[in-house]
Order: structure tokens, then sequence, then C-alpha cells
């Protein structure tokens, strides 16, 4: 058995601290590689995906192939994680993630059950003679300490490409159960003869016998590598730091040593990925390799690939050391600042870029590393020169940066009082304190641009004015408040009979207002309402009068029409003795447009008048009517009700 691979239970190259960190145990008796190991020629992840995966190829494993969260006895599924609420819930756990934690990290679901089951196969040809294999994969007992029956037992095997004849192989023996979820790395090594280069790997039930659903397990990451010499490198010397900061554009050179266990007949290639996979550095065959830093910032991974002198051609045969980290770094000079300019009283605030960290310095300011720098309440005092440098961790910055600050006076303005006008008026606004003004808004000014103004805003309006030195500057606010003018409108024309009331329905409108009165008052019962009631004995054209604080008198008039009151005789006695002779109705006769109508009682007209101009004398046509009574129909024609009724002639 070559010295550079021995059973037992730990990897090396901080595999083994990594796994326990992650929560992975290692079966006893697993035989791992002590040496370094190379890129694996097989690789079996399962893929990436949230979705199920589809079956593996035909002749990978003996299992059937099952779309479910829950295969079967003898069938496998392949996903990115387990819920045992769908499978078995009492008995078998519930699994996340893959073994690294991946949540998309597909791994293969197994319900074996019994027989002689093979769970993965694969052909492995190009083995380089006299060269030490490690076969290995990550595995999950899915049973619980609860479940009864046989625990998972797993065999890895090498055979040779006939299958007929096995070269070598180890058993995991039962997996232990646990109360949460646990993975275990296993592993198994194989020295490939000068003269056989092709083989079979496998790995396959070795439980005798199991209980319904309980030989169940999960496994991941499969992979077949070489493991050869142990390598070890670092930046300066081979147990040197394995991660590196720079500068880029300083010409600096990197310097990569390694040590390899036995270094004998061995080809070295140094190579380094840029997150595009490995590539080979030109003129690096050996085990100390200086190189001129990259220029370009970003970063950048090496190793050291080693294998014999007539081996190295195949990247089967190679193992590699770790992997160093170069992180270059972008050279960063500070940015310019141009001169600043405050006005005393304001807060100063000036940001520094291109660069991490900074150190600033002016006048009346020690040195800090704050960045913005901030000055509340500045004064003329911190006006002058200041500079900003790279601060002590301020990484690849270089350079340094000065500017002026200059600290004007503050201003202090002036405003005249708020004013009050009647619309359509103006008033004349003044500021004072500046050498410049600017008014907002420039709505009813004159001007906006000068100290006094002249303003006459249709509503009322707060005007700010920006009073500046040159500078800095000061606002002021005044308010100069508009009264609507007042209006008065003492309604419709009214009418009414000789004795009677009627409201007058008078309206008014503006600000300020401080009194109303009626004019003539005969007849109202107040003249300060806006609706006295009218009493008047004889029609009246009333006058209302509304006063303002600040804008004037409006007036408006209302005429009240008062009508002299009818009164309608029910009898008269035409009979030539010169009293009573003619139905007369009094004031009839101050109504022109009047009609009146008088009918027999079969409905006949016997009499009409307009304006009634001269009295009905009891006739028709020349003749005396016979005594008896008469209907009669007056429209005064003023819009008020017809009256109507009996008269009787008396004879």
């Amino acid at each position: 058995m070559p010295s550079s691979c021995k059973i037992q239970t730990a990897i090396t190259h901080g595999l083994f601290l990594l796994a326990i960190a992650m929560g992975i145990s290692f079966k006893v008796n697993a035989q791992t590689c002590s040496g370094s190991l190379g890129d694996p020629i097989i690789s079996e992840s399962y893929g990436q995906s949230k979705t199920p995966g589809k079956a593996l190829p035909q002749g990978i494993t003996t299992l059937t192939y099952s779309a479910t969260n829950c295969p079967g006895e003898g069938s496998y599924s392949i996903a990115s994680s387990f819920d045992a609420a769908d499978c078995h819930p009492d008995t078998w756990h519930s699994v996340p993630a893959d073994h690294t934690g991946d949540f998309n990290g597909q791994m293969m679901i197994i319900n074996a059950g019994n027989g002689e089951n093979t769970y993965y196969r694969q052909t492995m040809t190009g083995l380089c003679p006299n060269t030490v294999y490690q076969f290995s994969g990550y595995l999950l007992n899915l049973n619980k300490p609860s479940a009864d029956g046989t625990q998972p037992d797993i065999k890895f095997s090498v055979e040779s490409s006939d299958e007929n004849t096995e070269l070598t192989s180890g058993v995991t023996g039962p997996l232990d159960t646990h109360a949460a979820p646990q993975w275990y790395y296993f592993s198994i090594y194989y020295t490939a003869p000068a003269n056989k280069t092709e083989i079979v790997v496998r790995i396959s039930n070795n439980s005798a016998a199991a209980g319904a659903n309980t030989n169940a397990f999960i496994i991941d990451d499969i992979a077949f590598r070489a493991c050869g010499r142990f390598v070890q490198a670092g930046f300066d010397k081979p147990d040197g730091s394995i991660s590196k900061n720079i500068c880029d554009g300083g010409g600096s050179k990197i310097h990569f040593k390694a040590t390899v266990s036995d270094d004998s007949d061995l080809t070295y290639q140094w190579q380094v990925n840029e997150g595009d996979g490995w590539q080979e550095i030109p003129n690096s065959d050996t085990k100390d390799f200086i190189m001129d830093a990259p220029a370009k910032g970003k970063n950048y991974r090496y190793r050291l690939g080693v294998a014999k002198i007539e081996q190295f051609a195949s990247v089967n045969c190679r193992v590699y050391s770790q992997e160093l980290t170069l992180k270059v770094i972008p050279s960063s000079v500070i940015s310019p600042i141009p001169a600043q300019q405050f006005c005393e009283g304001t807060r100063l605030s000036i940001t520094a870029n291109g660069g991490a960290t900074f150190v600033w310095s002016g006048p009346n300011l020690p040195p800090t590393t704050i960045n913005p720098l901030v000055i509340d309440n500045v004064n003329l005092a911190n006006a002058g020169t200041y500079t900003v440098k790279p601060g002590p961790d301020g990484g690849c910055t270089v350079g340094s940066v000065q500017f002026e600050v200059n600290v004007l006076p503050k201003v202090s303005g002036s405003i005249s009082d708020g004013v009050t006008i009647c619309i359509g008026g103006h008033t004349q606004l003044n500021a004072s304190g500046g050498i410049s003004y600017k008014w907002t808004p420039s709505t009813g000014l004159d001007r906006d641009d000068i100290a006094n103004p002249v303003a006459g805003p249709l509503q009322t309006t707060t005007y700010s004015v920006s009073i500046s030195n040159g500078g800095c500057e000061d606002v002021k606010s005044v308010q100069v408040t508009v009264n609507q003018n007042v209006t008065a409108d003492a309604g419709g024309n009214k009418t009414i009979f000789e004795g009677e009331s009627v409201m007058l329905n008078g309206q008014a409108g503006g600000d300020g207002i401080t009194g109303i009165t009626w004019t003539p008052a005969t007849g109202l019962d107040d003249p300060s309402s806006l609706t006295p009631v009218a009493s008047p004995l004889e029609s009246t054209t009333y006058t209302m009068h509304v006063s303002s604080l600040a804008c004037g008198i409006a007036t408006s008039s209302v005429f009240v029409k008062v009508f002299k009151k009818i009164v309608i005789p029910n009898t008269f006695s035409p009979n030539g003795d010169g009293i009573n002779d003619t139905w007369n109705v009094d004031a009839l006769s101050d109504y022109p447009d009047a009609s009146v109508l008088v009918f027999d009682r079969y409905g006949k007209r016997i009499f009409e008048s307009k304006g009634y101009g001269k009295p009905w004398n009891g006739t028709y046509n020349g003749s005396l009517l016979p005594e008896g009574a008469y209907y009669y129909i007056i429209d005064l024609k003023n819009n008020t009700q017809k009256r109507s009724g009996w008269v009787f002639i008396v004879r």
C-alpha cells in the first residue's frame, strides 16, 4: 500500500474541519486520502433545480425511477429536498437541502428494500498506472431512531471492467440513526496497476434483509479522483497565507511557494481561475513561482498541479494543492473637490469620493475620518483651506486633495407688516437688509425683483421675499388680506293691498360688514334687519344701505306697490231715487286694467267693463233688469285672486 494513502477517519486539507462545521460525520474504517486530491474524474451531484429531477441514464442504477416525493421499495427519486409529511412521517426524516446546504442542489432519495440493488454504477477509463484513486460519497440515513427494521448498509467497490472480479471494496456498516438527519462521508481507495486502465465503480446494497420502508437513505456528490502526494502551497512560503490582497497598478510581484511530501520524478504546473475555469499559466512549472501581479482588479484563484513526469499529460493522474486566493483591489484617486461656499449659520457638508476611508483637516478642525465632513452652524472662522487624504484603512486610495471653503456673513432681512385692502385696491410692500430681492408668488405684484413692489392681489395672498447679499439669503413673509367689496340686493318688487304686510328679502355680501339700514323707515318693523316686514299705507320705494369697515357702502332698492282695498257691495236699488242707484265698487277705479263681468242666473253675460270707469246701473242693452240675484267675476289684472259672488238688484 503506498504510504501516501491509508485507512483513516479524516479527510486532509481542511475537509475534516469543514465537514464537522457542516454536521457531516465519517464512518469508521472509511478509507480516505492522506495526500492531495485531483479534480473528480467522475462526479455525480444530480444537478441543481427546484423541480424534481429526471430518471438517471440506463445502466447507472438497478432501482426503479419514481417521479413522486415518496419512492416505493426498490425505487428512487431525484429532488432538492425531501418532505416526510408526504412519505412515512412517523419513521422518516425531512431533509430540506443537500449535504452542502444548497436548497437548489439535488440528491438521490432511495427506498432500497431487499436484494442486491446497485445504487450507482459507472465505467472508468484512462486510469494512470500505479496511481491511487479515491472513491467517495455523502450518505444520510432517512430512518428515525423510532423506526423498526434494518438500517442502510452500503458497499463501495471497484471491479474489473468485465465486472467479474472485485478489486477492492469497503462497507459503511449499518448507518447510525439520529434524532435529526445527519450526513455521513464515506470513501475507499484503489491503486491502479500498471496493466489495468479501465474499471467499474459501484455503490450497492450490503443489507441482508430489510423491513418495509426502513432501508431508506439519501446519497449525494459521488466522486472518483486521483489521490497523490501531499502538496502544500502558500503565498511567500509553503505554509504561508492562502489569501492575499494587493493594489492594482503597483508593479508588485506575487511569489508562490509549495512543498511536496515526495518530490522525486514529478512535474509541476501552476493554474489560475478567473471565474471561467482553470487555465495553465505559461512558464510556471516549478514549486517556487514568481509572477507580475495582475493589473486588472478582480479575484483570482491559483493552485499547483502535480503528477509523475510520464503521467502529467493526463488530468486523471494529477493532484492539486489547496487553492490560493488573490484579490486585486482597484487603485483609486480621491476625486477633486471644487471650492465650496456656505452661509454663516448653515450646515457645512462635503463628501469625498474615490477611496475607502479619508482624513480631513482644515481651519479650527482637528483631523477627523468622518465622511462626509459635517460642521453644523458654520461660522466665519471655518473659512480657509481644507485637505482630505487617504485614511489609515484607505486600501488602495492614493493622493490628497486641497480645496477652499468660503463662509459668507448671514443676512438679517426685514419686511413690512401685513395689510388689508379691498378688492381692486393696492398697497406697497417693503423689504430691507439685502442687495437683491425676489418675491413669490409674483401674481398681483407690479414687479417681483425690487425691495418695495406694489401689490394688488384679487384674493388674500402670502408673499415671501428672498433677501440676498450676493451669496446668502434670508426669507421673510407678509400677508396681504383682500376684503371682498360689499354688495346689496333689496330683492324683487312687492305688491300688497292696503292694510297688508310683506317681508323684504334683502341680501348682503362682502367682508367686514358693519351695518345694514333701510330708508325710509316708515312702515318697517326693523330698519336694520336684512329682512324687515313692510306695512306701508301707500306705494313706497325702500332702499337698503350696506356699509363695511374698509370697503365702502352699497345700496339697492325695492318698490312696494300698495293697492287700495276693494269693497264690493252685495246689493243696489236702481229705482231712480238718486240713492244707491248704481253698483258702486269702491277703489275699483284705481285698477284701470280690471275686468268686470256680470251674468244672470242662466249664465248669460249681461254686463262687461274694463277699468270700471262707469258703475253698472242694473240694465242690459238699455233695458231694466228684473229684481233678483246676479253672479259677478272681478279680475284686477294684478296677479291677485279673482273676486266672485252675488249681487242683488232691488226694485
